[in-house]
């Protein structure tokens, strides 16, 4: 499977817009997040050579106005589309995203997107105090399982723990997106990454609001296997 990153704080190249929010495209397939602006999101496609027509389903990861920011310009693009989403995101975000033309489908459980791309359903989690729904897509593929986030507010562990519980028999090859340690310190930042050695996930790449220190242990720990994810660059796995 390929992966291009459309979305996020680095680049490839100048031509290309940073922001906060991720927005990763499987196979020219299906989109998880569209980050904080959508005339960014678009212009990144467009320089990228993404056809939106091809796109088939948007996997929103969590309501924050960075995943879902482009959402309303993508779907200019292509009325109609599915967008996945967890069933208790909020009814302004669901009824905005019907305003913007949005095919809704809830996933409580694991669900399967296309063929080989699944949500994880639903995972509870908490941010400032309140209830905070997530999901991450997972793909199977020749190598393993790959693990996409957006932001883990559930904890990066137990959404990889969420996923291992859903093939059991099946090892991760990589995961990557946002992990949420921007706040840890050191110490629960290392307890994090060596809990992905045991795991036996061979590759990593923490962005978004990882921080820059799970950043920098992340790549010290995994070496050759740490990915750093950019704007512009295709992931094969």
């Amino acid at each position: 499977m390929r992966i291009k990153v459309i979305y996020d704080k680095r680049r490839l190249g100048e031509n290309l817009h940073v922001g906060w929010g991720v927005s990763f495209l499987i196979d020219d397939k299906v989109l998880f997040d569209t980050g904080e602006k959508g005339q960014w999101l678009i212009a990144n496609m467009s320089a990228l050579g993404v056809e939106i027509n091809k796109i088939e389903a948007v996997v929103i990861s969590h309501d924050h106005w960075d995943h879902w920011g482009g959402l309303a310009d993508l779907l200019r693009g292509k009325k109609g589309m599915s967008v996945y989403l967890c069933p208790n995101f909020s009814r302004e975000f669901k009824d905005k995203a019907l305003t913007f033309g949005a095919d809704l489908v809830e996933t409580e459980k694991l669900t399967q997107i296309i063929p080989d791309v699944f949500s994880t359903g639903e995972v509870p989690g908490e941010y400032k105090g309140k209830y905070m729904a997530e999901q991450a897509l997972v793909l199977k593929t020749k190598n393993g399982l790959t693990v996409i986030t957006g932001c883990a507010h559930p904890g990066i562990l137990k959404m990889v723990e969420k996923v291992r519980a859903e093939f059991p028999a099946e090892p991760i090859y990589l995961v990557f997106g946002g992990f949420h340690l921007m706040a840890a310190d050191e110490r629960a930042i290392n307890i994090v990454a060596d809990s992905f050695k045991k795991m036996k996930i061979i590759k990593a790449g923490p962005t978004h609001c990882s921080g820059d220190m799970a950043e920098e242990i992340f790549k010290k720990l995994y070496g050759d296997n740490f990915i750093s994810i950019k704007v512009g660059q295709e992931i094969l796995v």
